[in-house]
C-alpha cells in the first residue's frame, strides 16, 4: 500500500516536472518566434529602405545623365560663339569697305581697305586662336602637309614648291587644311652636295653683310 502511494507520488512529480518542462519549452518557443518575427520585420524595413534609396539613386543618376547630355549638346551647338563674335568685327569692316567702294575714285583705295581688313582678321586668328598659314614658293615639299596637284622637273636637289594655289592652315600643331601646291621635282642636274655648298655660301654671304 505504501509502495503504491509512493509510486503515485513519484508519478505525479514526474508529470509536474514534465508539464513544467513543456510550459518552459512553449514559452521559449513563443519568445523565439516573437524574436524571429521582430527580426523579419526589421529586415523587411531595411529592405524597403534600401529599395527606396536605390530608386532615389537611379532617379538622381537619370537626371544627371539627362543634364550632361543637354549640356554637351549646348556645348556643341555654341562651341564657336566666341570665334563668331570676334569675326563680327571683321564682317563689319568688310561692310564698311564695300560701302566705301561705291564712292571710291580709284581701285587702290579699295584694295588698301581690303588688305587692312584681311590683315586684322589674320592677326586675330593667329594671336587669339593659334591658327597659322603655311606654304610659300621655294619651301621644301612635305607630303605630310602639302597636297601636290601637279609637278614638273627642274634644276633642284630636292622637291620644292614652285607654286602655291591654296595656303595650308594649322591649328596649333595640327594641320586642318593641306596646302595645294605645284612641285618642282629634281631633274638630276643638281646634286645634294651642290645644294649644301650653295647653302653654306649663302650663309657666308649673309654673315659678311652683317
Amino acid at each position: 500500500m505504501a509502495d503504491e502511494k509512493q509510486s503515485e507520488t513519484t508519478k505525479d512529480t514526474d508529470e509536474t516536472v514534465k508539464n513544467e518542462s513543456t510550459e518552459k519549452e512553449t514559452v521559449e518557443n513563443e519568445e523565439c518566434e516573437k524574436k524571429s518575427e521582430e527580426r523579419i520585420a526589421e529586415l523587411e524595413k531595411e529592405n524597403a529602405d534600401l529599395k527606396e534609396q536605390l530608386l532615389r539613386k537611379i532617379a538622381d543618376f537619370d537626371n544627371y545623365r539627362k543634364r550632361m547630355i543637354k549640356e554637351k549638346q549646348e556645348t556643341l551647338d555654341y562651341a564657336n560663339t566666341n570665334l563668331l563674335k570676334d569675326l563680327l568685327d571683321s564682317l563689319d569692316n568688310f561692310d564698311r569697305t564695300i560701302e566705301a567702294a561705291a564712292s571710291a575714285k580709284d581701285a587702290a583705295s579699295i584694295a588698301d581697305g581690303v588688305k587692312m581688313v584681311s590683315k586684322g582678321l589674320v592677326s586675330l586668328l593667329e594671336n587669339k586662336y593659334n591658327l597659322t598659314s603655311y606654304g610659300v614658293a621655294g619651301d621644301a615639299f612635305d607630303p605630310e602637309i602639302h597636297e601636290a596637284i601637279g609637278s614638273a622637273e627642274g634644276a633642284v636637289a630636292e622637291p620644292v614648291l614652285s607654286q602655291v594655289y591654296l595656303k595650308g592652315y594649322k591649328l596649333k600643331d595640327r594641320v586642318i587644311r593641306h596646302a595645294k601646291v605645284m612641285v618642282t621635282m629634281p631633274d638630276g642636274s643638281v646634286k645634294a652636295e651642290d645644294k649644301a655648298e650653295e647653302a653654306k655660301a649663302d650663309e657666308k654671304a649673309d654673315a659678311e653683310q652683317k
